[in-house]
């Protein structure tokens, strides 16, 4: 099965569909009239290299960049034009690029702020042991300073806080990035679950084999473009355009 040329036209079925989104940077373009889709219970990944556009698209999801033009519709809401705390509480989390914890407050203070926009404390305080189930090693720390864990925990504590948004659709910026070999394997086993849990993903990953492991579907990106859709298996058996896709080069 060959990978498409170009992602699809959003659908109104769509979680999340984009729809000729552009945004500028100044005098640059980081993203050129990108399209794509999420459904739900969907994992999909944006693959690309440095400087592909793929960070500067998850931030303009979630409402901290604004964009040109384009539209952005989130479980059929407009959301191009929000602030992040109205597109946090339509059940959108954002799991950045380098953590961003905060590094002063313990772990149980970290968790604690990203069930900021929910009012059922219940049931919060019950999906914050769940996630003490899912990260055991973030209950040993509980009461330790953030910045005090390792790259890992660190990752599995960024994780954890966004989960505690109990989101709709979870926004996933390199998780992999920096982090040992086991402590990868670590991660991308805990997506695995989460996936098996019904969790909608659109995930941001340089590890393309990881990312393509774990998606249903994926877009390639180069230069603020689509080059390349189609679906994960489809994608991995079709390593030649794949490399052109993301480097630029057969």
């Amino acid at each position: 099965m060959a990978a498409a040329e170009a992602g699809p036209t959003p659908t109104p079925e769509a979680l999340l569909a984009i729809d000729g989104l552009r945004v500028d940077y100044g005098a640059i373009a980081a993203v050129k009239g990108v399209s794509l889709a999420v459904g739900a219970g969907e994992v999909v990944a944006l693959l690309g290299a440095n400087g592909a556009g793929k960070s500067t698209m998850l931030r303009t999801i979630s409402g901290l960049v604004r964009p040109r033009s384009g539209k952005i519709r989130f479980a059929g809401v407009a959301i191009e034009r929000l602030a992040p705390p109205r597109i946090v509480r339509l059940g959108l989390a954002h799991c950045p690029e380098g953590r961003r914890i905060f590094g002063s407050l313990s772990v149980l203070e970290n968790l604690r702020l990203g069930a900021t926009a929910r009012a059922d404390r219940t049931a919060a305080a019950a999906d914050r042991e769940r996630l003490f189930e899912l990260f055991p090693i973030l209950r040993e720390r509980a009461h330790q300073a953030a910045g005090t864990l390792s790259g890992g925990e660190q990752q599995m504590l960024a994780l954890a806080r966004a989960l505690m948004a109990r989101p709709r659709l979870l926004l996933l910026d390199e998780p992999s990035l920096g982090l040992a070999p086991l402590m990868v394997q670590a991660i991308f086993a805990t997506l695995a679950s989460l996936k098996a849990q019904g969790v909608t993903m659109l995930l941001v990953e340089q590890n393309m084999a990881l990312a393509l492991a774990l998606a249903d579907r994926a877009y390639v990106l180069r230069t603020g473009e689509i080059r390349l859709s189609g679906t994960a298996a489809a994608l991995k058996a079709d390593h030649e355009r794949v490399a052109e896709a993301y480097l630029g080069a057969a």
